[in-house]
């Protein structure tokens, strides 16, 4: 488990910088403009020798009310409830508002041990603003500049008391359970993706039984992708909530950039990803680039149509999704299809086993006795064609690796093999070897198999 540091303050004081430093990545999106943060974001933090968890959070708002501010102020409550310490930052540079102070008056009274970071601190035109936020009553107000990597010495000597705590308590605890057998704990990282208001966050809280992402009728709530540790029947998942992706003519800002940006990358790093369709608005054109874009990828895909509750004619619904995917995405045959109401919760227990069988499926390899004695009986029922009267031949295959799987077949002419022809291989590898809805690879190349004599 470890340390764990929440960053808090009131909108635009450089909160997702010092994420960014302190994580080492551009995680969070950074942008002028206030409130660009919305949910909280984790990382894992590295300042010295000191390794702890970091939550990026909403810009603090005088709200309580079921606003959409109002709701990103509770998601930085639930963050300072898991937090150990917090670090209250305050712009030096614009001195102390009257929202700092309202806070600060706040933060005294939370059980909970509160750094105070005068962020922006870079020169001496904030020194004024650093020494003003004594009065916050928040203890010495270190000088910090996020955009510079100043002043990270101070935070270390701030921060490694309650490190070492909680370090102690840990190595106390592993010494009472060392009997415990250990388990490979490698998470599987599972995205949510698709057009705005689909119902991302929604689908994420239901699964994971709490309010943990903000949502709400709003269009583009979620801005950054939003990684949240779940387990599900004892394996480790991050689940990973995605902002919504438009049309690249309709996205006009640099933050829809950055947030359509954010989301591709989370589609690269992730193993499985589900594409959330809205159940009245099915497989528009967007929803199939988006498809496209995860096939490309590799990554294994599941289609969920969400509000399903809200379906009339739902066998007629169902038989058009599966036509359209049929003929739109024919490169990936037999896509998994999971209907279900993110909002009342029908149906969405049959998400994880999908999700779980489908990335066993991404994994699966073939043993190459099995893939040869396949081929064989492949290319004896419909031989290769010939090319300048000699017939093109296909000597050998191997599976040269998983998550995709990957294969190679070592072909006498691999430029003058037809496509139709690798599609006949492609379409019946997936039949003969069950693996529906998963990108293939298969590549060609000229090479003498060793074991075979001409």
């Amino acid at each position: 488990m470890g340390l764990t540091v929440a960053i808090l303050g009131r909108p635009n004081v450089g909160k997702s910088t010092i994420f960014n430093r302190l994580v080492g990545k551009r995680l969070a999106i950074v942008d002028d403009t206030p409130g660009v943060t919305r949910d909280r974001r984790e990382g894992q933090a590295n300042l010295g020798d000191l390794d702890f968890t970091i939550i990026d959070t909403a810009g603090l708002e005088d709200s309580y009310d079921d606003s959409l501010e109002g709701r990103m102020r509770e998601q930085t409550d639930m963050a300072l409830e898991i937090a150990d310490v917090a670090l209250m930052v305050v712009d030096a540079r614009a001195g102390v508002t009257p929202l700092d102070q309202f806070f600060a008056k706040w933060l005294r009274g939370v059980n909970i041990p509160i750094v105070l970071l005068a962020n922006k601190c870079e020169g001496f035109a904030a020194e004024d603003g650093r020494l003003e936020a004594y009065k916050l009553g928040l203890g010495d107000p270190l000088p910090f500049s996020a955009e510079h990597g100043e002043g990270m010495s101070d935070l270390y000597d701030a921060l490694q008391p309650f490190y070492d705590e909680i370090k102690a308590a840990e190595a106390k605890q592993m010494e009472e359970s060392n009997d415990e057998e250990e388990e490979d704990n490698t998470p599987l990282q599972l995205a949510i993706v698709g057009r705005p208001n689909v119902g991302k966050s929604t689908l994420i809280n239901r699964l994971i039984g709490q309010e943990r992402l903000l949502t709400g009728p709003e269009a583009g709530v979620t801005r950054d992708a939003i990684g949240v540790n779940w387990q599900y029947k004892g394996r480790p998942i991050k689940i990973i909530d995605t902002a919504g992706l438009r049309k690249k003519a309709k996205v006009t800002t640099k933050l829809e950039n950055l947030s359509a940006a954010d989301t591709l990358r989370s589609i690269r790093y992730a193993q499985v990803v589900v594409l959330l369709l809205d159940a009245n608005d099915m497989l528009e054109k967007q929803d199939l680039t988006i498809a496209r874009n995860v096939i490309n990828e590799g990554r294994a895909l599941i289609i969920v149509a969400n509000k399903w509750d809200a379906v009339e004619n739902r066998e007629e619904a169902l038989g058009k999704l599966r036509d359209r995917l049929q003929t739109s995405l024919p490169q990936v045959k037999g896509i998994p299809i999971v209907t279900l109401s993110a909002l009342t919760g029908r149906s969405t227990d049959k998400l994880l086993p999908t999700v779980m069988r489908t990335y066993d499926l991404w994994n699966q390899r073939i043993p190459t006795a099995r893939l040869n004695d396949w081929l064989e009986a492949m290319t004896e029922s419909h031989p290769p064609p010939q090319v300048s009267g000699r017939r093109i031949k296909i000597r050998y295959m191997t599976q040269a690796k998983t998550r995709p799987p990957t294969f190679i077949l070592f072909v006498s002419k691999p430029d003058d093999l037809p496509d139709s022809y690798i599609r006949y291989l492609m379409n019946a590898l997936r039949d003969d070897f069950n693996l529906p809805g998963i990108p293939l690879r298969l590549e060609m190349r000229k090479r003498k198999n060793p074991y075979v004599n001409d």
